[in-house]
């Protein structure tokens, strides 16, 4: 009876099943298929002997991890992703409200000029920032000889970065979140801002009581994708922009640059996966458990 009613269902919708093979064999082959390295985390694995003949060695891969580098590894990554939601999520709808305000005319400017860094590639960001903060022949300490003050030594001191990498990944995603904010603040209706002009309402109670709650169930989207990616971070601007520099490994060296280098330097698959799938696992915990919490204070607004 089952079989009978599929057969009916996949006759009655046919061509939309054969759009979707594309996307369902992708699926496949790209998240289903590699499932067995799951197994990696718990071996310790020989090239020589292979996947299957690699002696398994249980938890060790996750013991050296958790007693080696995993408190500081866990705590850059996801206290850096935390201030990046914040503070975009300030930044991106501060300029969508701006751009909100402005004549139609004058916002295609103003969207090109905040979504260009968005195509810039982190390489040659990290040239500019070489420019700017060579500790020799830089722009920035080639100031401050101008006023009498010493140069700083940008790249042997760990404690200048957490700012420098925030605003970064600020002033490179601003553009994009923003358009996304704006697209959203277009979709309300006038009326409203209508009716609140007609009661007196100036524009911060504009902003405060229609804008900000009519956009809040895309703001919610928004920060639940990048609470998804709470645990991963952005390996480009944090291999590239500090230039993998040793010294800068307490306040720069996040999950994915540690995998990178424990691939690269040591060869050891077996504690790089077991760093992957630490990194996956507590990310989907975190996104199931920031739903919940959005879910029992305000269900409407939940993703699932």
């Amino acid at each position: 009876m089952m079989q009978t009613s599929f057969i009916k269902t996949f006759m009655r919708n046919k061509q939309l099943f054969i759009l979707s093979l594309p996307g369902v064999l992708f699926l496949f082959i790209f998240s289903y298929m590699p499932l067995y390295g799951l197994l990696l985390p718990f071996k310790d694995y020989k090239i020589g002997l292979g996947f299957w003949d690699s002696p398994w060695v249980g938890l060790d891969n996750f013991k050296y991890l958790f007693t080696q580098d995993a408190f500081r590894i866990t705590r850059n990554t996801v206290g850096y992703n935390l201030a990046f939601i914040v503070v975009l999520l300030i930044v991106a709808v501060a300029f969508a409200l701006m751009l909100n305000e402005m004549r139609r005319t004058s916002v295609k400017f103003y969207q090109t000029v905040l979504f260009l860094p968005y195509f810039l590639s982190f390489t040659v960001v990290s040239y500019v920032f070489l420019a700017l903060f060579d500790m020799q022949n830089g722009f920035v300490n080639a100031i401050l000889h101008m006023f009498g003050k010493e140069a700083v030594l940008w790249y042997n001191d760990a404690k200048y970065w957490p700012p420098l990498l925030v605003f970064t990944y600020v002033w490179k995603n601003a553009g994009y979140f923003t358009i996304i904010y704006y697209t959203g603040l277009l979709g309300i209706n006038d009326e409203y801002y209508e009716a609140a002009r007609v009661d007196g309402a100036n524009k911060w109670h504009q902003i405060k009581d229609i804008s900000i709650p009519l956009l809040k169930p895309l703001i919610v989207i928004m920060v639940m994708t990048q609470v998804g990616k709470i645990f991963v971070g952005n390996f480009d601007m944090f291999y590239q922009i500090p230039r993998d520099t040793t010294l800068l490994y307490p306040t720069t060296d996040v999950i994915d640059t540690y995998v990178f280098r424990s691939l690269k330097s040591l060869g050891d698959i077996g504690m790089a996966s077991a760093a992957g799938v630490y990194q996956s696992v507590v990310g989907l915990v975190l996104v199931i458990f920031v739903n919940w919490l959005i879910r029992k204070f305000d269900s409407e607004n939940s993703v699932f």
